[in-house]
């Protein structure tokens, strides 16, 4: 009874004011909470959806499948394309139809890229074009963080996004890890003949998240973001700056997460692993980088919370230039060997993956705090009171986080194409992807500073990136 009168329940709420302190200790925190549970289940399925292909390459062996490393780096490749590609509908799509009502639909079409996943995995026969399809349907997965977050966005005060938005996509990346460990679990016990017992556990997980998001979840009403505050979003500088930015922390991590297991497997074969042996070294390992990543996230929030996104960013950035160097060491040696990876060589593999990861995390939550507190600081410019700058700060954020979800992704496509055009260069070795990555976090570290932390002058300071008259006709 108590379930059916969930269900009847309104859940629509009109007018909420996550700056209303006294409205938020008399209830509000408490709603928030439970939009937050079911938003980070429901996002943690869709990235574990997301990522499915980075499992199911470590079933299909090249004798049995014909598929080649650098065709399993195109089949994770594509969702990742897909995903990114998503995040624009669905950022504004919580809007339009509810974060309550948008998390349950966009759970249930993660069944179509499971039921496909399911159906033809186990048939080798397929056509490899016909498995970049399934792959691609994947990429819905990659989508509901995009709406997550900017649901997210809405419900909590300023003073409190850090953590709870760091929270969110810190519950949600973790999807990552628990599919790679699952998958590992499945090889440990049943050999890596048996992808699709993977499948059927998430078909249960994607039924418990609809339902959960049917029963608990609300609408907020007074949610404005849409494409036109997304584009109006896009004209101030920073926003530019904040999905280039992003494309280094959370492309990081979900490339990486989507190629680390490949790239360990190909050198445990290197080693003289069989197929199957060097599915579950890979696997053994594939799921630690992801999950200590997903659990910095919310880690590089607070702390930006409380020292400043900017310079939390910028020692990410800093120290991911040191990581990639212990990368691009351990390939120059591994280059100038003869035969397999030495175990050092595999260690320090290893090593410079796990601290890409962790960093990639604490990066992810730092530029995602950065993000409502610059429209925060951009609002005060506004005439209208404190309820007309906190409802264009909250819906310009919320839409911007979007977009910088969909770039930032891109960099997951970027990673799996520059591994595996080094792959298949003469040197066919990974070694030339660990430079360009390396170059890459030297020149995000550099913006970081130039446009964040170096002292600003009188006239950026009144630039052309303050609101104006019509932005915020449309969100106000």
């Amino acid at each position: 009874m108590a379930i059916l009168a969930n269900l009847k329940r309104n859940r629509d709420i009109e007018n909420w004011d996550a700056e209303d302190v006294v409205a938020w200790d008399a209830g509000n925190k408490d709603i928030a909470k439970r939009n937050l549970i079911w938003s980070i289940f429901a996002e943690h399925v869709g990235f574990s959806i997301w990522s499915i292909w980075s499992v199911m390459v470590l079933f299909m062996p090249q004798n049995v499948y014909h598929i080649d490393a650098a065709g399993k780096f195109y089949l994770v490749a594509v969702p990742t394309l897909v995903g990114a590609i998503l995040r624009i509908p669905y950022t504004v799509a919580t809007a339009k139809f509810g974060g309550r009502n948008w998390t349950l639909f966009s759970a249930v079409v993660l069944l179509v890229p499971t039921l496909l996943t399911l159906y033809f995995i186990n048939r080798p026969e397929t056509s490899y074009t016909t498995f970049l399809i399934v792959a691609a349907f994947a990429g819905v997965g990659g989508g509901n963080f995009a709406s997550s977050m900017t649901n997210i966005n809405a419900f909590y005060p300023q003073r409190l996004k850090g953590w709870a938005l760091g929270l969110n996509a810190g519950g949600g990346n973790i999807g990552v890890p628990v599919i790679q460990l699952v998958g590992l679990l499945v090889i440990a016990t049943v050999g890596n003949t048996e992808p699709s017992v993977v499948c059927a556990i998430y078909l249960v997980l994607i039924a418990i998240a609809a339902v959960g998001a049917g029963l608990f979840m609300d609408n907020l009403q007074n949610q404005q973001s849409n494409l036109k505050a997304m584009g109006n979003a896009l004209k101030f500088s920073h926003s530019w700056v904040m999905a280039f930015l992003y494309i280094g922390t959370f492309g990081s991590f979900i490339g990486f997460s989507f190629a680390f297991g490949q790239v360990m497997q190909i050198n445990f074969l290197a080693g003289g692993d069989t197929p199957a042996q060097a599915s579950l070294h890979a696997a053994q390992i594939a799921f630690i980088g992801p999950l200590l990543g997903s659990i910095a996230r919310p880690f590089g929030g607070k702390l930006a919370d409380r020292i400043g996104g900017g310079k939390i960013t910028l020692y990410t950035f800093a120290a991911m230039i040191a990581s990639a160097g212990i990368l691009v060491s351990a390939g120059t040696i591994d280059d100038g060997s003869a035969g397999a990876p030495s175990g050092t060589v595999m260690s320090f593999y290893v090593v410079g993956f796990i601290l890409l990861f962790v960093l990639s995390g604490i990066g992810n939550g730092s530029t995602y705090k950065m993000i409502p507190s610059i429209f925060e600081a951009k609002s005060k410019s506004l005439e209208g009171g404190r309820e007309v700058q906190a409802a264009w700060s909250r819906n310009m954020s919320g839409a911007l986080i979007g977009f910088a979800g969909a770039i930032g992704a891109l960099g997951g496509v970027a990673i799996n194409l520059v591994l595996r055009a080094s792959y298949t260069s003469s040197a066919k070795s990974a070694t030339n992807a660990f430079w360009v990555f390396l170059a890459f976090y030297v020149i995000c570290a550099v913006v970081t500073w130039f446009v964040f932390l170096r002292k600003p002058s009188a006239r950026s300071v009144h630039s052309s990136d303050e609101p104006t008259a019509d932005t915020v006709a449309v969100q106000a």
